[in-house]
């Protein structure tokens, strides 16, 4: 059987090689862009909103492995909850990654996301790992 750590780094390479996310979206509500200088990833977010839900999320951009799974992993997260859930679920991101929450039981709201509990043992990963949640912070 396979570690947890493997099935993590597979859906981190999945979503980096075949994000269904990494499109333009027709009639997007908000725009932003992020750019993380010291490595070069740069996202453009979009976001499509009924009322306070956010009905789709989409990217466009390069970068690397990291900040484009992390990017197609948090659309899905994303898609389908309202603005203030989603602002829950980014802060409990980002603290997750400055190890400021460890505890699992409130890591479950992160859903996939939690498989990159691990890039905060990779200093050098991890704005790679938060450029698009710092993006969406902006946005929201």
């Amino acid at each position: 059987m396979e570690n947890l750590d493997e099935v993590y780094n597979e859906l981190i390479m999945e979503h980096s090689m075949n994000s269904y996310n990494k499109h333009k979206l027709d009639h997007a509500d908000r725009c932003e862009k992020g750019h993380n200088p010291s490595c070069g990833d740069e996202i453009e977010l979009e976001l499509k909103l009924n009322g306070n839900i956010i009905e789709d999320i989409a990217f466009t951009g390069s970068g690397c492995a990291i900040s484009q799974s992390s990017t197609s992993i948090m659309a899905d997260v994303l898609r389908g909850k309202t603005i203030a859930e989603a602002k829950e679920i980014t802060k409990t991101f980002i603290e997750m990654i400055k190890r400021e929450i460890t505890d699992e039981k409130e890591l479950e709201k992160l859903e996939e996301a939690i498989a990159f509990k691990n890039v905060a043992n990779m200093p050098a990963r991890v704005k790679c790992a938060l450029l698009a949640w710092h993006t969406l912070e902006k946005m929201i």
